[in-house]
């Protein structure tokens, strides 16, 4: 297996530079060949990545050096998978390459939905369960079935944050990655 991975986030100095470092190291501790990239939808192409972001990866070892890109066409069409930081750069994406529709996904909506869904079914279930005992549903418990219906799949973008705001993305990032690596491994057993 050798599949290309396309990060997408707004500037590609934070969120998609740290998505690509962590799952470039993630993959070669798991012998999985991946060729990974990262831009940005609005990116400026040539810059530097973000010094918190710069951190985060050298505070896990990773050494690769960073440029911001622009999405292009050609990355677009190289990928086999393009997964963005918010459902914003996603909608951007196929509004440029509605062709390549079918390979664009949030981070999160690609590696968490199933996990979404279940939660999602498992407390609909519960709640019907109270209501067919005539038990009462708390307000908690309708407005934690709506968010589960909202399901944000966006990653907070830390820009301008504290290094802190960094590591709580760059965890939620990992986090998302991990599952990635888990389904692929399973995939390829």
């Amino acid at each position: 297996m050798n599949k290309t991975v396309l990060f997408v986030c707004t500037g590609n100095t934070c969120r998609s530079p740290m998505a690509e470092g962590i799952l470039r190291l993630k993959a070669r501790e798991k012998g999985i060949s991946l060729t990974i990239r990262s831009a940005g939808v609005a990116a400026a192409g040539g810059g530097p990545i973000s010094p918190h972001a710069r951190q985060i990866l050298q505070d896990r070892g990773i050494e690769d050096s960073f440029q911001s890109t622009p999405v292009s066409e050609e990355a677009v069409q190289w990928a086999e998978l393009i997964l963005t930081m918010t459902m914003s750069h996603k909608r951007a994406l196929i509004e440029r390459y509605p062709q390549e529709a079918d390979k664009i996904f949030t981070l999160k909506e690609y590696t968490l939905e199933s996990d979404l869904h279940q939660e999602r079914e498992k407390l609909a279930a519960e709640l019907e369960i109270k209501k067919a005992l005539s038990q009462e549903i708390t307000d908690s418990e309708l407005q934690q079935l709506a968010l589960l219906h909202q399901g944000s799949y966006d990653v907070v973008d830390p820009f301008g944050g504290s290094l802190e705001d960094y590591q709580l993305c760059a965890q939620d990032i990992e986090q998302c990655l991990d599952k990635l690596l888990e389904r692929w491994s399973e995939e390829n057993q």
